[in-house]
């Protein structure tokens, strides 16, 4: 499978809020590096923020509008969106949509 593939797979298992296909897809050391520097380290480590991050944001999206792909290095251009909540509770005021772009190395 393609880097593009393996990529584009990932943000499928994201808009499924599939945390077992998501760490199925990373290495046992993956990296996970967040717009802020903070650094995410581990498959489990991973396992475990994507289910708080869901429980956070329980309709969140990435939505995927151009791709770049080189070797193993894949570069991903779009919107991510979702509604934060504290609660559990999807409230209409807390939705937000931001542009994104996602940097992977597969391999």
């Amino acid at each position: 499978m393609s880097a593009l593939a393996v990529a584009l797979r990932f943000v499928e298992r994201i808009n499924a809020h599939d945390i077992d296909g998501l760490t199925a897809l990373l290495a046992p050391d993956h990296r996970f590096i967040d717009s802020l520097g903070g650094e995410s380290v581990g498959r489990e480590t991973l396992r475990e923020g994507w289910r708080q991050y869901f429980r956070m944001v329980p309709d969140y999206r990435v939505e995927v509008a151009q791709t770049f792909a080189e070797g193993q290095e894949v570069v991903l251009l779009g919107t991510a969106h979702g509604t934060y909540t504290a609660d559990g509770k999807l409230d209409p005021q807390n939705p937000w949509t931001t542009p994104a772009a996602w940097r992977v190395r597969i391999g």
